[in-house]
């Protein structure tokens, strides 16, 4: 498991609003058997208000997605299947969003 991974998910009563979530923990810590992840909601959901730097905007087969890092959670690491794609790319923009969640700057 790498940090950033995308992983679909695996809840059937949240998956409609919910597609997805990334990994956010360092994958020093893999053996922990919980997971820090945050859920990916479709941009083009008019449910939720998207605060640009706490909320990067995310690209997964052609739909964009927003990183909601104020709805973290943990997840067993046994739901995170095979993960559909990583978002290293974007990782300054995450950890920032991340920063800005629990610092404020």
């Amino acid at each position: 498991m790498s940090q950033f991974d995308v992983y679909a998910n695996a809840d059937p009563t949240t998956r409609a609003r919910i597609p997805y979530v990334v990994a956010l923990q360092s994958d020093l810590l893999d053996a922990i058997e919980n997971h820090v992840v945050a859920p990916l909601r479709l941009k083009a959901d008019k449910s939720i208000v998207a605060v640009v730097r706490l909320n990067p905007l995310v690209t997964i087969a052609g739909k964009q997605y927003l990183v909601r890092v104020q709805d973290i959670a943990t997840v067993p690491r046994s739901l995170l299947k095979k993960p559909v794609t990583n978002l290293s790319a974007q990782r300054d923009e995450i950890l920032a969003a991340l920063d800005f969640l629990f610092t404020g700057f």
